[in-house]
């Protein structure tokens, strides 16, 4: 391991803002984010596979009223957005460290009012359809999690993911659709995400890939 990476995870040791094994927080947290982590009563919006945080970030600095949770398993990636949140004084964002399959471990119900799935890995072998974010078994799990009307949002380049989620939820009868565009640079939507990018969205667009978005809500 590079002497940076170990730098890091030194780092995230000692940065509250993440949450992750080894810490005392890391055991209680569930039901506890407003009351120990924030110490304040605001809305819970939470990005999974959150990489390197660019877009957790971005959209703390956008609402200061929401508190905002990264969640990754890699450290050397959080290790950025935890630094930025820092330097900046945002009290509203936090970094969970774990795998997002054991995101029910972490969170009690109802306790999100809005998640953010966002360029996920596209898994596009049908032999790996249960490890797709956006597959039932996930959707099961985000459920109970979020508040009654709660939001997800779901962005990505990927065509076949985009398809595949959105049949998963039109043929859910515990989801509505409030949004969807295959295109939404070219949306009337766009403006309501502050230009807020992530490192692949942007690396995306830039090589003219189309960005799908998809917002819904269980019943």
């Amino acid at each position: 391991m590079s002497r940076k990476k170990l730098q890091r995870f030194k780092e995230n040791e000692d940065n509250r803002n993440v949450v992750q094994p080894g810490k005392e927080i890391f055991e209680k947290i569930k039901g506890q984010w407003n009351s120990v982590q924030f110490e304040n009563n605001h809305p819970i919006v939470v990005e999974l596979a959150c990489g390197r945080g660019e877009f957790t970030v971005g959209l703390a600095r956008q609402y200061p009223d929401k508190n905002f949770i990264g969640v990754d398993i890699k450290g050397s990636r959080i290790w950025k957005g935890s630094t930025i949140a820092i330097t900046e004084g945002l009290n509203n964002v936090a970094f969970l460290r774990t795998q997002i399959q054991l995101l029910d471990k972490f969170f009690d119900h109802g306790e999100i009012s809005e998640l953010w799935i966002t360029f996920p890995d596209p898994f596009p072998r049908d032999g790996d359809e249960k490890r797709r974010l956006t597959s039932p078994r996930f959707l099961d799990m985000y459920k109970p999690l979020i508040k009654a009307d709660g939001i997800v949002h779901f962005k990505t380049d990927n065509t076949g993911l985009f398809d595949y989620t959105l049949d998963v939820v039109k043929q859910r009868g515990d989801c509505e659709i409030i949004l969807h565009t295959h295109n939404f640079y070219a949306s009337p939507w766009k403006e309501e995400h502050h230009g807020i990018q992530t490192k692949y969205e942007k690396l995306f667009s830039e090589k003219g890939e189309k960005i799908k978005y998809l917002k819904f809500r269980f019943k």
